[in-house]
């Protein structure tokens, strides 16, 4: 029997397809329900998974001069700080950037103890700056005057009392105890919007675009893109309403896209059962825990030598750093996942690479989709001269094996050969840094 016909059986019996999902249902699934989250409910009166937050922010016309302002990136792993300013030609320079662990990974947090904490881990910028910059990449809405209610929170950050407070209000409160001058503004974002932000500040230079998209794929995944139309959700909360703004979808709780019963499994042991389900299947912090159910379903299904399935059986659970590595360097003995293989045979290492390889592409599938289904929400993209430009983030995006090639081919596709939209992806150094310092010092 041909190891793909075996790895395929397999796969199908557990609700995993090997070449799917299909990219373009996903899409218009995305699409019905980014339109629903923007209108409060969909045609039938249900509401839309994703929670398409409207952020009253548009990219700055022109670029901040002679500015300098305190920059928080508040990540699904890392929390930084710093200090960026603004020449009087408008180029930015980061200063002295820190960083520490993201405060609720290994533990709870109380309200008091997670602000606290944020607050401490800025006194060293003390009165250099009169405006922060917070992108916290948590879902939050936000508020006509720039602030963050925490909606929830993902990436396993464990801090329930958070949940409701406003974060710049809160994280003002906290400097003000501990001896600072209250802060003229401090702005949230998410980000996503931090990536189209700094996206939007690379229209120079002879280049132009005709609308903006984010996406962040590290440790968790979402997209931002500009909405040109009325959001009806919206309408009468304040006179002056932005008639485009971006608007942050939240993708990851996006939840009618086909999962496996290694998905939904894995899904009961986290820190969000039910929630935050596309992420679940796509984020470099889960990615590897969801393949680790597929791969020990695999040795009691006999795919894998005797020997090869005791040792697998032995590691249990492993991360997308482990994957990787394996990927990458499959016969190398000094990996997890290569070392419990070491006494395996040739076919041991073909299946698992099979097998960790289809969650690869399978996070291809679905992150293309995200990001066409971003951008055919912008409405534009129609001329090739001027596409649309998506600035990408994230570790899990541009480092897991074969992912970054996979995703620029599907969306290709998707868009170019299906649709004719235009579109330019970009990366940018500190990118979350420039868009959350060019958000603290424009909105």
């Amino acid at each position: 029997m041909e190891l793909y016909e075996r790895i395929a059986a397999f796969a199908g019996k557990y609700g995993l397809a090997v070449n799917g999902p299909d990219i373009t249902s996903v899409i218009d699934g995305l699409l019905y329900d980014m339109q629903a989250g923007l209108d409060g409910q969909d045609a039938l009166g249900k509401p839309a998974s994703q929670e398409m937050i409207p952020t009253w922010t548009n990219p700055p016309e022109t670029a901040p001069k002679n500015q300098s302002v305190i920059v928080i990136d508040a990540g699904g792993t890392n929390f930084r700080t710093c200090l960026v300013s603004f020449d009087g030609e408008g180029n930015p320079s980061v200063s002295e950037l820190k960083k520490s662990s993201m405060p609720g990974i290994e533990r709870e947090f109380s309200k008091k103890e997670f602000f606290d904490t944020i607050a401490a881990n800025l006194d060293y910028l003390k009165h250099k700056a009169s405006k922060i910059g917070f992108c916290f990449s948590y879902a939050m809405k936000i508020t006509p005057e720039n602030d963050g209610e925490v909606l929830s929170f993902s990436k396993e950050i464990k801090a329930k009392e958070v949940v409701g407070a406003l974060v710049g209000q809160s994280l003002s409160d906290a400097l003000v105890e501990r001896g600072w001058t209250r802060p003229e503004k401090i702005v949230l974002l998410n980000d996503t919007a931090a990536a189209l932000l700094a996206g939007a500040s690379q229209a120079a230079g002879g280049r132009r675009y005709s609308s903006y998209a984010g996406l962040i794929l590290g440790t968790g995944m979402n997209t931002a893109y500009i909405e040109y139309g009325p959001i009806a959700k919206i309408r009468g909360l304040r006179a002056d309403i932005p008639c485009e703004q971006i608007v942050v979808c939240e993708s990851g709780i996006f939840d009618k896209a086909v999962r496996s019963s290694f998905d939904t499994d894995f899904d009961k042991t986290t820190q969000t059962p039910g929630r935050y389900l596309l992420e679940k299947m796509c984020s470099g912090a889960y990615l590897g825990a969801v393949a680790s159910y597929a791969v020990r379903a695999a040795c009691n299904d006999g795919l894998f030598s005797a020997r090869a399935a005791e040792a697998l059986r032995a590691v249990n659970e492993f991360t997308l750093f482990d994957m990787d590595r394996f990927l990458y360097t499959p016969f190398k003995t000094d990996t997890v996942l290569g070392a419990a293989l070491a006494k395996g045979t040739q076919a041991d290492y073909d299946t698992l690479y099979f097998l960790l390889d289809i969650f690869v592409d399978r996070c291809a599938r679905l992150a293309s989709a995200i990001m066409a289904a971003a951008i055919i929400k912008t409405g534009r993209g129609k001329n090739p001269s001027m596409p649309v430009s998506i600035l990408c983030e994230g570790t899990t995006f541009y480092k897991t094996h074969n992912l970054k090639e996979r995703i620029l081919g599907y969306l290709n596709t998707e868009l170019i050969q299906k649709r004719r939209i235009y579109y330019e992806v970009l990366t940018l150094d500190n990118a979350i840094i420039l868009g959350a310092a060019l958000a603290g010092v424009s909105a």
